[in-house]
């Protein structure tokens, strides 16, 4: 089969993929563009991760695709149902950037908690001549172990999160209609531990947890998860991350809630706009701030890459 990786591929899936007797095309196209070379190309599937979209014209007009693939968990950037009623395949590759989206998160947690957001910008600038003035700011940090971790969506991603949290020594509960079960297997020291942590109306996790997190995916309607009166619902304190999607969470009403000091920072990896976010956003000093890089390690887009190419093996 002809394929276009438009977003890039790990060179292990492409490798994948070519052994197996593919043509790959892994040439970003421009979106308008895109038809022309999926016909000039005879192109039967179509890969893509964060920035390339699919909507119904360009379905409309390829009518010879066989599959969209997408390397990541969400799928906001494709009409799925429509493409599955027109025939096209669409999957994704939910398993292959757990550990690396949770990993990113603890990172945020672990720099809110100690404000190293902050103090790496502070000290190239002042560290010489403010450096007793810095330690006095940045010396009143806290620890994770103990505090109690809240994840908001405990699929994957949130299970994954949970069991670095626990191994970090922390409480861990759950909020998530959809699933049965708050079972999170630890392992340590090659010793693998089950352990159930309590699921919670929202509300209730909002109130008691020193930290949420957010693992949802796009709302249908476009609203936020975590609102103004979410925010409000939070312990005074609370740090608050958001790695699911711009959009879970209201900018506004958190920029409100981390100037009137309700919340004492939050993690982001994700912004309304990409990949344009707003600059009152990314100025916020009580911001931690990464550009959506939750799935962006080595390991993941190994995992990604071979994953897509076994999906598409599948299909052949």
């Amino acid at each position: 089969m002809n394929i276009l990786a438009n977003d890039g591929i790990s060179p292990s899936g492409a490798q994948a993929l070519r052994n197996s007797g593919h043509t790959l095309y892994t040439d970003f196209i421009e979106a308008d563009q895109l038809e022309a070379f999926i016909h000039e190309h005879a192109i039967d599937g179509i890969l893509v991760r964060s920035a390339t979209k699919v909507r119904q014209p360009l379905i409309d007009a390829c009518p010879n695709l066989k599959f969209i693939g997408r390397g990541g968990v969400g799928m906001d950037n494709i009409d799925v149902e429509y493409a599955r009623n027109n025939g096209i395949t669409v999957f994704n590759t939910p398993a292959a950037s757990s550990q690396s989206v949770a990993e990113l998160v603890m990172g945020h947690l672990f720099a809110l908690a100690r404000f190293q957001h902050d103090s790496n910008r502070q000290m190239p600038t002042r560290g010489t001549g403010d450096f007793k003035a810095l330690k006095k700011a940045y010396g009143k940090g806290s620890e994770l172990r103990g505090k109690t971790l809240g994840i908001v969506g405990f699929g994957r991603i949130g299970r994954s999160l949970a069991s670095y949290a626990l191994g970090c020594g922390m409480n861990v509960v759950a909020h998530d209609p959809f699933v049965t079960d708050g079972n999170v297997d630890v392992t340590v020291g090659g010793q693998t531990v089950t352990v159930d942590c309590p699921r919670l109306s929202l509300d209730d996790l909002l109130s008691t947890s020193d930290m949420v997190s957010v693992h949802v995916p796009a709302q249908a309607d476009g609203s936020a998860v975590i609102g103004a009166a979410e925010l409000a619902k939070m312990k005074p304190g609370a740090f608050l991350a958001n790695a699911a999607r711009g959009g879970s969470v209201d900018e506004d009403a958190l920029l409100e809630a981390l100037d009137s000091g309700h919340l004492a920072g939050a993690g982001l990896d994700v912004f309304v706009g990409e990949p344009a976010p707003r600059a009152d956003v990314l100025a916020h000093p009580k911001l931690a701030l990464t550009p959506h890089i939750g799935a962006a390690t080595a390991e993941a887009q190994d995992r990604i890459g071979l994953e897509l190419a076994s999906q598409i093996n599948a299909l052949a």
